[in-house]
């Protein structure tokens, strides 16, 4: 492991030069006039430590501020070549890998890799073994990785890197096996919450307040709250699936009956359809249905992108429940941007987003809606990963 400064956890000068590093990479650019107000340390302190930081290779001489009039000061920034960050997002049959740089540069992205998870450690190894190989056909130094991140779906303990999908061993995380393995800093965290900070950080945005909703084959959710991952007291918030909000009688995964996730995910999306069809419904996907007795979500996105109208009716009943629970969400929060991601919004699009808008301009507090945007996601398959990626930077320096 290569050992820096952030891995002293109780030095002083450490934990001002990780405030140092967070600020540069939360405002860009900055003067030691400026980084000595912000972090309350004085002016000869703070430019001995951006010396070291210089030093060491994490930050860089900008040269002359922009500003018009009087001295111009020397800015610096944060050095993208100082060490690369990856991040791994597992699914249920393949991996996508992100490695991004020391400023938050993403540096390669692949989707598709195959790999299957399971709660064995003999996998977990696998994993290690497989990103190792990976880094090495791609040219990427594994000297030069400070961290990795890997992005998991279902229930996840951040703090200690347990996985409540693949857990194996109470006492042995996947995270710490990773960490022996690779000879790295590992972080485990949840696939919603991953790519929620990968629209925060890497999406261009600017909100302080943001909720990102994952609409896969469940329903998950992440928040930005203040600038922040919110994470709850036991690291379990974000369950938005669970929203007990529907009258439907339909029995959850989780054992309640009529969460928001069985009228609004992929689940939710096959099992409807697979009713109307079995009805006799009319579709482009009625004849697989008949010979198989069930269709899948790849079928049902083909169908969508073919303009087949059973399963355009479908996604816009869903949207308009997610809507409905949405509304509820910004009339609690009431946060600047909500961002729907995941597969199911990157294959439907607008015939999602449509209903979903129109439902929380129907449910929502007017003077809420008024304050709140609604968008798609725009990294797509890269937020998970590259999230990640960023999630293992924002914990050595102390950002969350």
């Amino acid at each position: 492991m290569r050992e820096t400064f952030l891995d002293k956890k109780d030095n002083k000068n450490s934990l001002l030069k990780k405030k140092i590093l967070y600020l540069c990479i939360e405002h860009g650019e900055l003067s030691i006039a400026a980084l000595s107000e912000a972090i309350g340390a004085s002016v000869p302190t703070v430019t001995k430590l951006i010396g070291e930081l210089m030093d060491d290779g994490f930050m860089v001489d900008m040269g002359k501020s922009g500003t018009s009039g009087g001295r111009r000061p020397s800015i610096y920034g944060l050095n993208p070549d100082s060490g690369y960050f990856v991040g791994v997002d597992i699914r249920n049959s393949h991996a996508s890998v992100a490695v991004t740089d020391f400023k938050g540069g993403l540096r390669l992205f692949q989707d598709g890799i195959p790999f299957k998870m399971s709660a064995d450690e003999n996998t977990v190894h696998l994993l290690a073994g497989e990103l190792r190989n990976f880094l090495l056909e791609k040219d990427v130094a594994w000297n030069k990785v400070m961290g990795v991140g890997i992005s998991v779906p279902g229930r996840v303990n951040p703090v200690t890197g347990y996985s409540y999908s693949f857990s194996f061993d109470e006492h042995r995380s996947i995270s710490d096996i990773l960490k022996e393995d690779l000879g790295t800093h590992v972080v485990l965290e949840n696939d919603s919450r991953a790519m929620t900070y990968g629209e925060y950080l890497g999406g261009g945005l600017k909100e302080k307040n943001m909720l990102f909703v994952n609409v896969s084959w469940g329903l998950g959710m992440g928040m930005i709250l203040n600038g922040r991952l919110y994470y709850g007291t036991s690291g379990f918030s974000g369950e938005f699936g669970h929203f007990p909000l529907l009258d439907n009688g339909q029995m959850c995964r989780c054992g309640k009956v009529g969460c928001l996730e069985t009228g609004s995910s992929g689940s939710a999306l096959v099992r409807m359809i697979s009713e109307k069809l079995n009805s006799g419904r009319a579709s482009s996907l009625a004849a697989q249905f008949k010979a198989n007795g069930k269709v899948n979500l790849n079928d049902i996105y083909s169908a969508i992108r073919s303009e087949d109208v059973l399963a355009i009716e479908t996604v816009e009943k869903i949207g308009t429940n997610l809507g409905k629970g949405l509304a509820g969400l910004i009339n609690i929060f009431n946060p600047e941007l909500v961002v729907i991601g995941g597969k199911m919004a990157e294959a439907a699009g607008d015939y999602l987003m449509l209903p979903i808008r129109s439902a929380i301009k129907r449910h929502v507090l007017n003077i809420a809606n008024q304050d709140t945007s609604i968008k798609l996601t725009q990294l797509n398959k890269k937020a998970a990963p590259f999230g990640a990626s960023l999630l293992v930077r924002s914990r050595m320096l102390g950002m969350l």
